[in-house]
């Protein structure tokens, strides 16, 4: 398989991790705090490092798994040290009460890494649909996902495929906020009766 490289020590980050690294891949985490990052490193085991935060990450697909409001900041903190990698953002841009988003059509959280990203890096948009704790149970998923790159695409779809999801492309980068939107269809289905043990999929007839 390959090294991922995880921004963050969240429980986002710690659910895709522990997936990753279930399935063969080698996980490297970075994060502001190196004792969550250590701790969450030895949690996952199988190899898992810690980076140093803002240097340049291992692996050709770097997971950002920060808090919505921190994407840009970290994007621009690491500058240069992205070029050429590929960024799966998945950030929820949700308002306090979760019931609506905090960015517009055309200025998805993924639009504004996008816009502030050093030359050579591909945004590609995923991971936002599925709750950490479904992500964790390690069962068959849709994962839904959005960039503008092909290639990029191709392989972030590759490694969706490796950790037994199914990858369904929704598009151009213009998508990233229909795909937020999505997220707050899922919290929504989450807090009225359904649970927040379900994902979001689709089903040709």
């Amino acid at each position: 398989m390959t090294t991922i490289s995880i921004i963050g020590s969240g429980n986002m980050a710690t659910a895709i991790g522990a997936r990753a690294s279930k399935h063969g891949h080698t996980v490297e985490i970075m994060s502001r705090d190196t004792v969550k990052a250590q701790a969450l490193a030895e949690q996952i085991g199988n190899g898992a490092t810690v980076g140093t935060y803002g240097a340049r990450p291992a692996g050709d697909i770097v997971i950002l798994a920060v808090l919505y409001a921190g994407a840009v900041e970290a994007v621009t903190r690491y500058g240069d040290a992205l070029s050429g990698k590929i960024l799966v953002d998945i950030t929820n841009p949700f308002n306090a009460e979760a019931s609506g988003l905090v960015t517009t059509e055309g200025n998805s959280v993924s639009q504004q890494i996008a816009a502030a990203a050093p030359e050579g890096l591909r945004v590609v948009k995923a991971f936002n649909t599925i709750f950490g704790g479904v992500i964790a149970e390690d069962e068959p998923l849709d994962a839904f996902f959005a960039g503008d790159s092909a290639e990029a695409k191709t392989r972030v779809a590759a490694f969706l495929a490796s950790l037994g999801m199914r990858p369904l492309d929704a598009g151009g980068l213009e998508m990233a906020h229909a795909l937020e939107w999505a997220g707050i269809l899922l919290v929504g289905l989450a807090r009225n009766g359904a649970g927040f043990d379900l994902a979001l999929g689709a089903e040709v007839l």
